[in-house]
């Protein structure tokens, strides 16, 4: 039964009006015209006060909401004051609670835009990253099935150029999944001691010819380690991963005719590692950033020049992993140092 408040009204001012004319007739001498009158006055008073009793608190309150809630759709937060904050009243209570509840909806609103925003924009770099050794391979491989190539060593040199695009294409496809698996977290790190200097003695000799091709110096500090190395507790493999990223990016935008420099510093519980190289370092803008998926810097550098924009974000993924954080620290001008911590193992934390 839907009642409005001008019956709710009436009906409560009749009851008190019936009540209080009772007991002063049975109680007074009374007449039926002086009860009677009294009555009525009583009804109309009642009726007054409980009327704009419900109007004064509750249908203003109403119109409150709704005023805040228009804000709310225009995301003009900051309109809605605390005023209404900590009252006792349960209709303020009630609307500061579905203030609170509708601002929050509008948040995930928000926030759903912008993954939204994130997936459109990654399946556009993958669509890009793709499409480019795709369309080699295809190119080349149509050029010699037509025939339009005589010489064979010509053919041969396209079916080389070929089969490095499908190499790349190969290792962008890896790399997708890598990263799609550790932010599942669906891989787990097979933990191992092992020394660390060692390894990244191992990867210096693998990109020694890259960075000959550079003239760039490949250097460990300190250049003298204990007997028993710099060991830690980690996934040999994938810091190996880490690494090999950390020191090819060194590498390839480096000063030419410069050096990068890996440092090992050993600490009470943990192993600091740290990148440096003496390039032209990154913008402030650019470095919170840089660890997104196929986010450059430069975006007119080539997939050959830049790598597919994906070795930072796996890094990233693999320290986060080992619960540690991979931090950058570089000024324009100055070069640019990545570094991050590796656990030691238990019996040689003192």
């Amino acid at each position: 039964m839907n009642l409005s408040s001008r019956t709710i009204a009436l009906i409560l001012s009749l009851l008190v009006a019936a009540t209080l004319t009772t007991f002063a007739w049975a109680v007074t001498t009374m007449s039926f015209r002086e009860a009677f009158l009294a009555a009525g006055l009583t009804v109309s008073g009642c009726f007054i006060l409980v009327y704009l009793s419900f109007e004064a608190l509750i249908f203003r309150e109403v119109n409150n909401l709704y005023a805040d809630l228009e804000h709310i759709k225009r995301k003009e937060f900051r309109r809605l004051s605390n005023k209404f904050l900590f009252r006792p009243e349960p209709l303020k209570r009630m609307r500061e609670e579905i203030v609170q509840m509708a601002e929050r909806k509008q948040q995930e609103i928000d926030e759903l835009k912008r993954l939204q925003a994130l997936r459109r924009e990654f399946l556009a770099d993958v669509s890009h990253e793709l499409k480019t050794p795709i369309f080699a391979a295809q190119g080349f491989l149509h050029t010699v099935l037509d025939g339009d190539v005589d010489d064979e060593q010509v053919r041969e040199r396209f079916l080389q150029k070929t089969a490095v695009s499908l190499d790349t294409l190969n290792a962008l496809v890896q790399d997708l999944v890598t990263i799609s698996q550790l932010e599942k977290g669906v891989v787990r790190m097979r933990r191992q001691t092992f020394d660390l200097a060692a390894l990244v003695t191992e990867i210096f000799e693998q990109l020694e010819l890259k960075a000959a091709q550079r003239d760039v110096k490949l250097q460990l500090f300190p250049p003298r380690l204990p007997e028993e190395g710099m060991p830690v507790l980690a996934d040999r493999n994938r810091i190996r991963q880490v690494l090999v990223n950390l020191i090819d990016n060194a590498i390839k935008y480096g000063r030419e005719q410069g050096h990068v420099t890996v440092t090992l510093t050993e600490g009470s519980k943990a192993v600091r590692v740290a990148v440096r190289d003496d390039g032209e370092g990154i913008a402030k803008e650019h470095q919170s950033r840089i660890f997104e998926r196929f986010y450059r810097i430069d975006k007119s550098r080539s997939r050959d020049s830049g790598g597919s924009g994906l070795g930072l974000a796996i890094s990233k993924h693999i320290v986060e992993a080992h619960k540690s954080t991979i931090r950058v620290r570089s000024e324009v001008g100055q070069g640019t140092v990545l570094e991050f911590k590796l656990t030691r193992p238990r019996q040689l934390v003192g």
